[in-house]
């Protein structure tokens, strides 16, 4: 398996010389179907646009290649890279997501039990030195350790889209005519 922490180490400038925050690196699948997800946003926007992404993709690919070229093995094998923005409903990564998007409805798995649950879902008040507090809809007030934080992700609701800022929909229009001038040829 790859070290995350080596290839975080290597892709993160990549993404800082862009102006953009990495989110996440992940490698998920097995054999030949392995794919390193990596998520990144503008500061600005919270998003990357498809541009953005193909920008990022290019940089990573170079710079791995480089890195390995020079000998050392970051991922054993063939694998996907796929590069994204987060996305709305976006996982909860780096301390600074828990108070940014504090109010907002999520989903948490948890290391090890707090209170007798390794699951909590509910509104996320907050994050206060490395303790998180949640609102869990069954259990009331809990407050998590940051490391105990397996996996968060927010819950796509009405308020967490009004509270996101519009996507980049340039190109839209292009996309629509098109698509319809294909149902008109069928």
């Amino acid at each position: 398996m790859a070290d995350i922490a080596r290839l975080i180490q290597v892709i993160e400038p990549e993404a800082e010389a862009l102006g953009f925050e990495l989110v996440r690196v992940k490698l998920t699948g097995s054999g030949d179907e392995r794919t390193l997800q990596v998520m990144a946003e503008d500061p600005a926007t919270g998003q990357l646009v498809v541009e953005q992404c193909m920008a990022l993709s290019r940089r990573i690919s170079e710079r791995v290649d480089a890195v390995e070229e020079a000998g050392e093995e970051l991922i054993r094998g063939a694998y996907n890279l796929e590069v994204s923005s987060p996305g709305i409903d976006r996982p909860l990564t780096r301390a600074k997501d828990y108070a940014n998007w504090a109010g907002h409805q999520a989903n948490f798995s948890l290391r090890e039990e707090v209170q007798g649950h390794r699951k909590l879902r509910g509104q996320l008040i907050g994050i206060e030195g490395d303790v998180v507090t949640v609102e869990d809809r069954k259990a009331g007030r809990i407050e998590v350790p940051l490391e105990n934080i397996h996996s968060a992700k927010l819950v796509l609701t009405n308020e967490l889209i009004a509270a996101t800022k519009p996507l980049d929909m340039s190109g839209a229009d292009e996309i629509e005519e098109s698509l319809e001038e294909e149902k008109a040829d069928d």
